[in-house]
């Protein structure tokens, strides 16, 4: 007599290394406005919250939602696959700063990432990086940020709103901002040392 079973059989998976270029503040400090920086590769947004989310999940346990402003994003999706389940997607005009992103996981709580243009230069998007995961300086917003940025290096940032030069004619001042970029960041690099684990780097 033979054993029957409904099972698929088990089939290999290759391995896929993050490809979200991500940088996060340490996780012993306090998190503030912005828990990091994320720089996407194109305006999918589909394809981009994936891949983003494949990282930070198994970082901070699963990944329940996603909530993003709609004001630089084509096409928004109402859902989107995440390390094998499906993560809801909302979108806002008004109630999200709309250079930044927010994820919420039942761990954390959420992650608070500064979203920063497809389109930026690789030196700007690098000193965004490092200042909004800059845990020694003071808080501040991500329209804020990207104003710092624009007012420093002029068209370095091919993407700036009016809501970001108001941030910066509020009072923000530039020292903070170039203060950030010089310390030491933890970076979520592209290629992963070993396979499902994301490697950090420290610049």
């Amino acid at each position: 007599m033979s054993a029957t079973t409904d099972r698929p059989p088990l089939r290999i998976v290759p391995f896929r290394a993050p490809t979200a270029r991500l940088a996060l503040k340490t996780v012993s400090t306090f998190r503030g406005p912005l828990d990091g920086a994320w720089w996407p590769r194109s305006r999918d947004l589909t394809h981009e919250l994936s891949a983003l989310a494949d990282v930070l999940d198994p970082l901070s346990g699963r990944i329940t939602r996603i909530a993003v402003n709609a004001t630089y994003w084509p096409a928004i999706p109402s859902r989107v696959p995440v390390n094998g389940h499906v993560v809801k997607v909302g979108w806002f005009t008004t109630e999200l700063d709309p250079h930044k992103i927010m994820l919420l996981s039942h761990t954390t709580g959420s992650w608070n990432l500064l979203v920063i243009p497809p389109e930026t230069n690789a030196p700007a998007a690098a000193r965004l990086m490092a200042a909004a995961s800059d845990s020694a300086g003071p808080p501040t917003t991500a329209s804020a940020l990207m104003a710092a940025e624009h007012a420093l290096h002029g068209n370095s940032m091919t993407v700036l709103d009016q809501d970001s030069e108001e941030a910066w004619e509020d009072g923000d001042d530039t020292s903070s901002y170039q203060a950030a970029v010089n310390r030491p960041c933890r970076l979520i690099t592209e290629n992963a040392g070993s396979p499902g684990k994301a490697r950090s780097r420290v610049r």
